[in-house]
């Protein structure tokens, strides 16, 4: 990907916020070509992290976010017929996030990793989307990173430094699917590990201080 359109991506998930709603309705709406709604900056949004979506967000629903939404349904075995219903929202809440969540996912990375290689970052926000997609964890990024005791940074506060660029751009190819880990959803760090139990787990790579596993 050219520089450019990495700072470009990078810069629409630092500062959308603005303009895009905080999270998607509950029950998100159907969605095709003449939709104009909350939900089309929040689909838009997602398909753009996604790498489908390379134009502005607008809100609005014309064919160039059809034809986003058309390849995104291939690419995930569903018709591919343009139109966002119940499947598709599903499946785009499994596999990406919305702008607030990508905070999240960034805000963990950051506070987690800042001192590993952009490997080793991309690698824990990795573990995050593997926890969101696997069945054994809650279906979304706030639960699974706000469950009790799932990550020191939440436990000892340092979850709410400000993330840097770097934080943001592993978040993005963690999004889009790089995963360092081997589908790992553990890590620890072998030097002030107290648990027994993840000692016990599967371990798939060592990537810097970090330890990944199943």
């Amino acid at each position: 990907m050219k520089l450019r359109n990495v700072l470009a991506i990078l810069l629409a998930i630092c500062f959308l916020g603005a303009v895009l709603p905080s999270q998607p309705a509950a029950a998100a709406a159907v969605l095709q070509q003449g939709s104009v709604s909350g939900d089309v900056w929040d689909l838009q949004y997602r398909l753009y992290a996604l790498g489908y979506y390379p134009d502005k967000l607008d809100g609005v629903y014309g064919s160039r976010t059809a034809s986003a939404v058309a390849r995104f349904q291939r690419d995930y075995g569903m018709t591919s017929d343009g139109v966002v219903g119940k499947q598709t929202w599903a499946l785009l809440k499994k596999y990406s996030l919305n702008q607030a969540e990508m905070d999240i996912l960034a805000h963990v990375i950051y506070s987690e990793a800042r001192g590993e290689s952009y490997t080793g970052q991309v690698a824990v926000g990795a573990v995050v989307m593997n926890r969101i997609k696997s069945g054994q964890f809650p279906g979304n990024i706030r639960d699974v990173v706000f469950e009790p005791g799932a990550f020191t940074a939440v436990s000892d506060g340092q979850y709410w430094l400000t993330p840097d660029r770097t934080a943001y751009l592993a978040a993005l190819d963690a999004v889009r699917g790089w995963d360092p880990t081997y589908h790992a959803l553990y890590y620890f760090n072998p030097d002030t590990a107290t648990s027994q139990w993840i000692w016990s787990r599967p371990q798939t790579v060592k990537i810097g201080k970090h330890i990944f596993a199943k």
